[in-house]
């Protein structure tokens, strides 16, 4: 980020949840997969053979779901306030976006869909979605502050 980010009055990192440690969570599979093929295994000796491709097809199938979180699990999203500009980085699976607003044409959005609420910042007929590792209550708060943040400058 710019380093006009440090000297800013409003800077904010919002990350994901991540309640497991990428070990811990290798653990976890390897303990779930030796399960799994063991019981295969146990079903193959007993002559119920086609038991073992599906229990490997299982352990492939966890697998691709824990890589795909996990390639999520470092996401975050950067706001910062930093003179006429407000910045936002943000991190999606290893890929990093830089977006730059000119803060006085601005404008945050709110919009409602049931009880879901999303943020957005709009400028120049573009926008861009905030806070969508938060929920209801703290992307409403984040939209709150980031006014607030912005009325006063």
């Amino acid at each position: 980020m710019h380093t006009a980010a440090s000297e800013s009055a409003f800077d904010l990192t919002i990350k994901r949840n991540c309640s497991i440690s990428p070990r811990d969570l290798l653990c976890v599979l390897a303990l779930a997969a030796c399960m799994s093929l063991g019981i295969g295994a146990g079903f193959a000796l007993a002559g119920a053979w086609p038991v073992l491709p599906f229990a490997g097809l299982e352990v492939v199938a966890l697998a691709a779901a824990f890589y795909l979180n996990g390639r999520h699990a470092a996401d975050y999203e950067r706001i910062a306030v930093s003179g006429d500009k407000l910045l936002v980085q943000a991190s999606d699976a290893g890929r990093m976006e830089l977006h730059e607003f000119d803060r006085r044409w601005l404008r945050i959005d709110e919009r409602r869909r049931g009880r879901d609420l999303r943020v957005l910042l709009c400028s120049s007929g573009s926008e861009l979605e905030i806070g969508r590792h938060l929920d209801t209550e703290g992307r409403a708060s984040l939209g709150w502050r980031l006014r607030r943040s912005l009325l006063n400058r």
